[in-house]
């Protein structure tokens, strides 16, 4: 698999958030979202074997793993990667973009589903038939730069029943959109999401790699 870094840090996102976690950051995505914050792994990774990785964590030793990007499912062996994580005792998370099917990756992994707003510029890349695939257990995110983003945000998870199917986020994106502000919109409309912020943000910065 390309790699682009493997680290441990607090989860800092989804309903895990504040938890130690090691993260498996792949190399490559399919999409140019306009708020990416993680450009850097569009080229930069090297290939690394599946035996190599788990080296690697098990010698960071937090059972708790996420597997992001980039985008995961675009490298033919996470399913497998997947499979043996849980196999060999981790608690695993798949944070992937939306755009890809997440119909092979073993039921037993929490997966958290990006659905990209016209904000992000890739809307409408979207593979809508993920939804059918999610359990209650799996989360999805929107994540939001305006007014107009949260609007089509709650129309959606409307449409699409999506508070009987998993958990729903709502991340306003850093720096663009306070977070106040969409709390005040959520509880005008009472609206039953939680809110998503990138705790290691406003922990290490905006910028800085690896946490």
């Amino acid at each position: 698999m390309k790699i682009c870094e493997i680290f441990a840090s607090i989860q800092g996102e989804s309903s895990y958030a504040g938890m130690p976690c090691t993260f498996i950051r792949v190399a490559r995505c399919n999409l140019r979202c306009s708020y990416c914050d993680t450009k850097y792994a569009y080229d930069e990774g090297k290939d690394i074997s599946e035996d190599e990785i788990f080296n690697q964590i098990a010698l960071i030793g937090i059972k708790l793993v996420e597997i992001t990007g980039g985008e995961p499912l675009l490298q033919q062996g996470t399913p497998m990667l997947v499979e043996r994580l849980i196999r060999e005792g981790y608690k695993v998370l798949i944070e992937t973009n939306g755009a890809l099917s997440i119909k092979s990756i073993d039921k037993r992994a929490v997966i958290i589903l990006d659905i990209k707003t016209p904000g992000s510029g890739m809307s409408g890349e979207m593979d809508l038939s993920n939804l059918k695939y999610l359990k209650p257990e799996d989360e999805v995110k929107f994540v939001i730069i305006d007014r107009a983003d949260y609007e089509w945000s709650k129309d959606f998870i409307n449409e699409h029943d999506l508070r009987s199917k998993c958990h729903v986020l709502f991340s306003p994106v850093f720096g663009m959109l306070p977070p106040e502000l969409v709390i005040k919109w959520i509880l005008e409309d009472r609206l039953d999401i939680r809110l998503n912020l990138q705790m290691h943000k406003y922990i290490y910065g905006r910028d800085r790699r690896g946490v």
